[in-house]
């Protein structure tokens, strides 16, 4: 799966969490970015991350994943 495709897919996942379609995510973006991205919506996204690309990161992963540029790398190396 190349980048241009994971990010396709989490601009779809993301833009169904947070009901909102203007949403596009880049490398950079972070939670400060969305407004209504906190610690339960967090949860919710990460979950529909995994279930949309069919797998599941560690607690680690999740801890360690300053932005979505690292959640695109962890996806990139597992699928």
């Amino acid at each position: 799966m190349t980048r241009e495709e994971i990010f396709s897919g989490l601009n779809q996942v993301f833009q169904d969490v947070f009901d909102d379609e203007e949403i596009q995510v880049t490398e950079d973006t972070t939670a400060e970015d969305i407004e209504d991205w906190d610690s339960l919506e967090h949860i919710n996204l990460i979950v529909a991350v995994e279930r949309h690309f069919g797998m599941k990161f560690t607690m680690g992963e999740v801890t360690g994943m300053k932005n979505v540029g690292a959640m695109a790398d962890i996806i990139g190396e597992r699928v």
